[in-house]
């Protein structure tokens, strides 16, 4: 399993590691190789930012014994592209599944880029159909296995994690779980937590220079704001148990895993948008719109239970963790180089 970074926090390694537990399911043995994070092999070349990228005598090496390459949006979104074309080379002619995330055309500034690479040998997946249809389009057949999660996670601690934030008891903590970048859109969830009345929680970091800019719309913000993990720490089921509601007013996500994370923490969601929302929402999630605070608000007051029981069903239904052995099993048998005995 080879990408830019994995071990993470961000969707791309949540999903990979996801992928690696359901591959050990059905009997594989899987190795990580990354630029950075806690990869069984680390080649710093393949790193977002890396200056120069791995050699070919590198990425062979990594990958020596393979009977399968996953590549997890390396080959997807050019970030890196000498590092990318470095393990397109080395994996050309042998089975390889490359798993899109993201695509070039997805992000503005990266839509003049051609189509990500293909061979023979390969197969490609797509966490959604916008992005299947779109690389269909370019001549790229694939296959949508959409994300996958624990439809029961374990419970989070509500008032230990509130305290450690210095929410006090009665007030509204509204909770955006992921990193701080342009398409996010920050300011339109600061302005939620605005009209709705309660303190605006920014889960993950800026990255890609967002820094400024976000500590100028904290300073304008007529809401309490809190950044980041509290001191000591805390899960992802201790974040979603802390907070009264999830905002996810995003202009643009391959998926966006709080979409289907708020439904199995049992919590409502305002959602952006963003094109492949609209693709999740047709499964029957209700949704709050972020652009509209009133609903929320009024939601908030009275909170209706069924609306969280029902998108719980949605999410156990159709996104469930224990289905996706069965799925990739399907997968891997559309890949066209995999020798017959694997």
């Amino acid at each position: 399993m080879v990408s830019f970074r994995l071990g993470g926090g961000d969707g791309v390694a949540v999903e990979a590691a996801k992928w690696a537990a359901a591959l050990g399911q059905l009997g594989w043995d899987v190795r990580s190789v990354a630029g950075s994070g806690p990869a069984d092999d680390v080649l710093p070349g393949l790193a977002i930012d890396a200056p120069e990228p791995p050699t070919v005598a590198e990425v062979e090496h990594a990958l020596t014994g393979a009977d399968l390459v996953i590549v997890e949006n390396l080959c997807s979104l050019p970030l890196n592209p000498r590092a990318a074309g470095v393990v397109a080379s080395v994996c050309a002619g042998r089975p390889a599944l490359l798993h899109h995330h993201d695509l070039p055309w997805q992000r503005p500034h990266l839509a003049h880029l051609p189509p990500p690479p293909d061979d023979p040998a390969w197969a490609h997946v797509t966490i959604n159909e916008l992005s299947r249809q779109e690389l269909a389009a370019h001549g790229i057949t694939a296959t949508t296995v959409y994300n996958a999660f624990d439809p029961d996670p374990a419970p989070g601690d509500r008032d230990r994690t509130r305290a450690a934030l210095g929410v006090r008891a009665g007030t509204r903590l509204l909770l955006q779980p992921t990193r701080a970048l342009p398409r996010k859109n920050i300011a339109g969830a600061i302005a939620l937590a605005e009209t709705v009345g309660g303190t605006y929680w920014l889960l993950g970091p800026a990255e890609d220079g967002f820094g400024p800019e976000l500590e100028r719309l904290v300073a304008r913000a007529r809401c309490a704001v809190v950044l980041g993990v509290p001191e000591g720490g805390c899960s992802m089921a201790d974040a979603y148990a802390a907070c009264d509601a999830v905002l996810l007013p995003s202009t643009w996500e391959g998926f966006g895993n709080p979409s289907v994370e708020s439904a199995t923490h049992r919590r409502p969601l305002a959602v952006g948008s963003y094109p492949v929302a609209a693709e999740l929402a047709a499964f029957g999630f209700r949704w709050f719109d972020a652009s509209d605070p009133g609903p929320l608000a009024q939601w908030l007051r009275r909170p209706d239970l069924d609306l969280l029981a029902h998108n719980h069903r949605v999410a156990a239904d159709h996104f469930n963790l224990a289905d996706l052995p069965a799925r990739l099993s399907r997968v891997l048998r559309q890949v066209p180089g995999l020798p017959s005995r694997v």
